[in-house]
């Protein structure tokens, strides 16, 4: 019988506006969002999840509250979950520039940030396995400057055609709006490294798209890592050159740019859907967003895309697992009941508020080459 490890990404939206709030939230096992994060994760059973929107803090205690309070109890009678290898990345987002980075005459907001965050630990993302990953082998491209890429798309201000960041801004200003990190996790059988970002959401700017750039080359840099001929340039946070030449691979993440609609620009993701390296069939799909798009034609009659292979509850495929084309896929899928399944209660939205994400998990069966 073959081995198939089961990889997954989920924005789960436990992030909050102030510092410290999350521990707060997870320090008693009775928080309802969080139990329905946790539910989800235990129905789908990943080997291997990248939890993104999971408040980074330098103890590391909400992601220990979380396994501790959340996934290590049974939800609905949903089988407890253990990851005993977990990893709380630290991220660019509310680390302050000290720099008007968004022209808005001050230096103290969230638009100002290393990274878009209201505190340092915002929007952060972690690793969780049931596998060992190989500590000493971990990249983070957290600190790479976004000028340092070659042919770099950075913005340009219309109205006098000079560059949006200053020389003294783009000195510090770092490409990752979060990080990219290269995780390599030890499976049976081989080492599989785990590819992660968040990038920018390609909204919230003016003309000179700065956001929509941003998230353009943040997508761009797994491309060039796993292109040879392309990543010679990079350098990571303890300055060694160049990119992965290691086969097994997936990247994962919610990278903020669907192929078809949406407001990225230059078709950002094709750089991934497209590259040789890359499996990109079968897509992942799921029953909900199909019929999500059919109770509300009126909010998709100008999508292209197949609502299917929606990862969002806005209706755009963001969330993605990606492997190297060398692994098998064996199965895939999206956790998005319909309406009428039993489980539609962790997706369900009350007014404004969203039972467990506005994003949907997403998983891929694989096995070793």
């Amino acid at each position: 019988m073959i081995k198939t490890f089961r990889f997954a990404t989920f924005n789960a939206g436990l992030t909050r506006p102030q510092s410290g709030a999350l521990i707060t939230d997870l320090s008693t096992p009775h928080h309802p969002q969080a139990k329905n994060v946790a539910e989800i994760i235990q129905r789908v059973n990943p080997d291997v999840l990248v939890l993104q929107e999971l408040d980074y803090d330098g103890t590391k205690t909400a992601l220990q509250l979380f396994q501790d309070h959340y996934l290590s109890v049974s939800q609905n009678g949903a089988v407890s979950t253990y990851f005993p290898y977990r990893y709380a990345i630290p991220t660019n987002t509310g680390i302050p520039s000290r720099m008007d980075l968004d022209k808005d005459g001050r230096t103290d907001s969230p638009g100002d940030a290393l990274g878009f965050g209201f505190h340092p630990g915002q929007y952060a993302f972690a690793v969780l396995a049931k596998y060992p990953l190989r500590w000493k082998q971990i990249r983070t491209f957290q600190r790479f400057l976004w000028k340092d890429m070659p042919q770099a798309k950075l913005p340009i201000n219309p109205p006098t055609g000079e560059s949006w960041y200053s020389a003294e801004q783009l000195n510090i200003l770092r490409l990752s709006s979060k990080n990219h990190v290269d995780v390599p996790i030890a499976l049976p059988g081989g080492t599989v490294h785990l590819l992660v970002a968040h990038p920018a959401p390609p909204v919230f700017d003016g003309q000179e798209q700065r956001h929509k750039l941003r998230n353009f080359d943040e997508i761009r840099l797994w491309a060039d890592y796993i292109s040879p001929d392309q990543n010679n340039y990079l350098y990571d946070d303890k300055g060694q050159f160049g990119g992965l030449s290691d086969p097994d691979f997936v990247i994962m993440g919610d990278l903020n740019a669907d192929p078809q609609d949406g407001e990225s620009i230059n078709q950002a993701i094709n750089q991934l859907l497209h590259h040789p390296r890359i499996q990109t069939q079968p897509i992942p799909s799921s029953l909900g967003g199909k019929e999500q798009a059919q109770l509300n034609p009126a909010g998709y009659q100008n999508h292209r895309g197949d609502p299917a292979y929606h990862t969002a509850s806005w209706g755009l495929r963001v969330d993605y697992v990606l492997p190297a084309s060398c692994l098998k896929v064996h199965a895939s899928g999206i956790f998005w009941p319909t309406t009428s399944a039993p489980l539609h209660y962790l997706v369900a939205k009350r007014g404004e508020v969203e039972a467990s994400s506005d994003h949907r998990l997403v998983w891929v069966d694989l096995a070793l080459s």
